[in-house]
């Protein structure tokens, strides 16, 4: 359950989108579909508050976990890929938090999304898809301090090293360490790479496929994370 523990160490915390994740969906009612959902920060917040909820993630090991926690809750899990899945119901909003969208690699990746997305959409649907565009300067003070979780007497800790801007794409590079109950140390460095890609690039991209701009919000910055831009797109019938 390793893809768990690091999931809940490094995103279990945050929580700046959460307001604005309920916000959409006690807007459109119907089932909520949470793309990339790991282990259901954003799952389980909308299913504790009655939101229907389908969790999807690519991860075995995270859709396994949700759905263990999500017992009690209207919250289904659901093993499968954003470019390519099916479900046994429409929804009324897909979100992509933590800048999933940016995780696929390619603008045809994209496509492939938003098109099987927009295909699973109720008549008034909509899809709400957090992105990072550009990066702000690297602020003078002291290096961020790593997130850090005890787990039967293992600790895990995950230090960000440093955010790398390329042409095309973001890297975010970070120091796993895991402190065994005898203290042995070991440690791996991981990287995450997001493409970049603009709102405006966003918007035309769901235009191919039908779908109208409805909009964006804004997700503030907190001490550890960037602030947020939310494209909102829905149906266009």
């Amino acid at each position: 359950m390793s893809a768990a523990i690091w999931h809940d160490v490094e995103c279990g915390s945050y929580g700046a989108d959460l307001a604005l994740w309920e916000e959409l969906a006690n807007q459109v009612g119907g089932p909520v579909l949470d793309l990339g959902c790991g282990t259901g920060r954003v799952s389980l917040h909308l299913g504790r508050r009655g939101h229907a909820t389908v969790g999807l993630d690519t991860e075995v090991d995270l859709v396994l976990a949700l759905g263990e926690r999500a017992q009690g809750l209207p919250v289904r899990a659901v093993l499968g890929d954003v470019r390519g899945f099916e479900l046994d119901t429409d929804i009324a909003l897909a979100l992509g938090p933590m800048q999933l969208i940016q995780l696929l690699p390619s603008r045809a990746d994209r496509l492939e999304c938003l098109g099987c997305i927009a295909a699973h959409l109720l008549p008034g649907g909509r899809i709400a898809l957090a992105i990072v565009e550009d990066l702000p300067a690297a602020a003078a003070g002291p290096p961020p301090l790593p997130d850090v979780r005890e787990i039967d007497d293992w600790v895990y800790s995950s230090l960000p090293l440093e955010v790398v801007v390329e042409d095309e794409e973001i890297a975010i590079r970070r120091l796993r360490q895991t402190v065994s109950p005898t203290g042995v140390l070991s440690d791996e460095e991981n990287e995450v790479r997001l493409r970049r890609v603009s709102a405006d690039e966003l918007e035309s991209e769901g235009a191919k496929i039908g779908l109208v701009a409805l909009g964006r919000r804004q997700i503030p910055a907190t001490d550890l994370h960037v602030g947020s831009t939310v494209v909102v797109l829905g149906r266009g019938d």
